[in-house]
């Protein structure tokens, strides 16, 4: 079988400069996860070894292939909702230490600096192909605002959302207090993991 890596823009913004595209690649969150060529039944996941269970969905949660190792355990999965809730579950049971890495283990905004595959129509549907220098000077004191506050990468799910959505999401998150913050980010990060389910589970 062969396989590709399957990448998801999840924040991205372009413009037209070099000076300005490569400060911009600072903003970038790629998400990405290593599926084969076509989508999976649920019954193929439930007759899956536990090696082929954490290959194929160990990129669900951000460099955590832990979350899908111990979620093998609750094997079989009676629907995508069941599967999803058992990852998380696993997620926010696990001690303070490990939720706190997997949070860190996504991309900081404001720091990553490859861009891959970029999605033009991703890109468009959020309108982050439009951003000013403005807008992207005040996302980025925004996030630097967010990461020495809280410690942790900001987290959103994008898909449906424009930039304005974007920019007033960290506005008002930056605001919050840490514990306020902690499950927001958890709540994204369940968004975003279901998200991957879909895409990957027929």
């Amino acid at each position: 079988m062969k396989w590709k890596k399957l990448y998801r823009v999840t924040f991205v913004a372009v413009q037209g400069t070099e000076a300005f595209y490569e400060l911009l690649t600072k903003l970038l969150e790629v998400e990405w996860m290593v599926v084969s060529e076509g989508r999976f039944t649920l019954e193929e996941i439930n007759a899956m070894s536990i090696t082929d269970f954490v290959k194929h969905l160990g990129g669900i949660f951000e460099h955590s292939s832990w979350v899908a190792e111990e979620a093998y355990k609750q094997i079989p999965f009676h629907s995508l909702e069941h599967l999803h809730s058992t990852m998380m579950q696993t997620v926010l049971s696990a001690d303070r230490s490990r939720m706190e890495g997997l949070l860190k283990a996504h991309p900081d905004l404001a720091t990553r600096l490859q861009v891959t595959a970029l999605s033009a129509s991703e890109q468009q549907g959020a309108g982050l192909d439009r951003l000013t220098t403005e807008e992207f000077n005040l996302l980025n004191d925004l996030n630097r605002k967010y990461t020495d506050k809280f410690h942790f990468p900001f987290i959103l799910a994008v898909r449906g959302k424009n930039k304005d959505d974007i920019i007033s999401a960290i506005g008002v998150r930056v605001e919050r207090s840490p514990q306020e913050e902690w499950v927001q980010a958890f709540s994204e990060v369940g968004t975003i993991t279901r998200f991957r389910l879909s895409d990957l589970i027929i």
